[in-house]
């Protein structure tokens, strides 16, 4: 599932990437790989709405 297999929308795809590394006890960078994204991509794409990932609390905030 590529990164156009995500939710399209900044906030429900900040939504989904957060509840799916909660839920699933995972990381960012195993959840680009169960959804074959890319990293930089989704960051990219998150980091216009102001959100950065947290290597401590594994999520964006």
């Amino acid at each position: 599932m590529a990164i156009g297999a995500l939710p399209n929308d900044s906030m429900m795809l900040l939504s989904f990437v957060n509840t799916r590394m909660r839920d699933d006890g995972i990381s960012l960078d195993e959840l680009c790989v169960q959804f074959e994204a890319d990293r930089a991509e989704l960051e990219e794409k998150l980091g216009k709405i102001g959100y950065t990932y947290n290597d401590e609390l594994h999520r964006f905030v």
